[in-house]
């Protein structure tokens, strides 16, 4: 999954930077739906990191019911914590 694709696929934009507040809300939810309707291990990755990004992601436990995807998502974390993002 592209993350421009994805971006311009909720949002309208790949420029987080331009998105109103109520078109960002609008376009987490749709990410939440997403995210509750995905089959695909990659596609739900994909969906939730975005949702960690934007500071809207269900607790691991709730995304991911593989211990590994898990595993990975807390990864992400660490990755972003350590890089200064969060």
């Amino acid at each position: 999954m592209n993350i421009d694709d994805l971006l311009q696929r909720t949002f309208g934009t790949s420029d987080l930077g331009t998105i109103t507040p109520a078109a960002l809300e609008a376009g987490i939810e749709r990410l939440q739906v997403d995210l509750g309707l995905a089959t695909d291990r990659d596609q739900r990755f994909a969906l939730w990191s975005l949702l960690y990004t934007l500071g809207s992601a269900p607790d691991l436990d709730v995304a991911f019911p593989d211990p590994a995807d898990r595993d990975a998502a807390r990864n992400l974390m660490d990755l972003i914590a350590a890089s200064g993002g969060e």
